[in-house]
């Protein structure tokens, strides 16, 4: 239960950030015409912000499943790396029908928050997903049935909520190492350039993330390998 606090204490700000950036998605929905329901709904059912606003695009133009298909395997498909990585500190009770729940509550900031943990625990990670699913479904909700209520000003506000979470998340960990200060500089030049270099901003936002994470994470390990200790090599 110890574990399960602690938990709820570390997605909290999560939960509350994914309140407010969901919020904007369920009033995207409902204004590309979809109803209340079924904003929710896809919202319970997957947990991807940038995966869900892309859908939401082609969702518009009816017929053009394989351009979807393309976004979300390239947009979503760092989940599935974070899931192996987390899944390496998994306990033995983290098993079963509890790494089906950890793959599809992977996201970038509950990735961050567990990639801290020496060992992530059932209880841990069941704590900590909690509030952020309540967070994201809640917001939808809300947003898809208020969301023409309110002033657009305050719904462009809530639009870069998510910047604010990401930059909660990672800034701590760049004081407290100068690897990752490089590894987060990295990635912010090689996003400049394929927003800046016309040959570059061509490319789909998908893939641009894919390509800025791999080689951030790829110049990190070669520059900054983490030693082996003796006795580890065998865990």
């Amino acid at each position: 239960m110890k574990n399960f606090r602690r938990g709820i204490k570390a997605g909290f700000p999560i939960g509350l950030g994914y309140l407010s950036v969901s919020f904007t998605f369920g009033i995207m929905a409902v204004s590309a015409g979809l109803t209340w329901w079924q904003a929710t709904l896809v919202s319970m059912c997957t947990v991807t912000s940038a995966g869900q606003f892309a859908g939401l695009q082609v969702m518009l133009v009816p017929g053009q499943y394989l351009q979807m298909l393309i976004a979300q395997i390239t947009i979503n498909i760092r989940y599935s790396f974070m899931s192996i990585s987390v899944s390496q500190k998994a306990d033995a009770k983290l098993r079963g029908i509890w790494r089906w729940l950890l793959g599809f509550m992977m996201t970038d900031e509950i990735f961050a928050v567990a990639s801290q943990e020496e060992t992530v625990g059932r209880a841990f990670f069941a704590g900590l997903s909690v509030l952020p699913y309540l967070g994201w479904s809640l917001g939808t909700l809300v947003g898809a049935l208020l969301g023409n209520v309110l002033p657009a000003r305050l719904m462009s506000a809530l639009g870069i909520a998510i910047y604010g979470m990401f930059v909660a998340i990672v800034v701590p960990e760049m004081k407290k190492s100068r690897p990752v200060v490089f590894v987060v500089l990295f990635a912010v030049l090689c996003s400049c350039a394929f927003y800046y270099i016309p040959a570059l901003a061509r490319i789909s936002g998908g893939i641009t993330i894919t390509v800025c994470a791999v080689a951030a994470a790829a110049a990190g390990a070669i520059l900054f390998p983490i030693e082996i200790k003796e006795g580890e090599s065998s865990k």
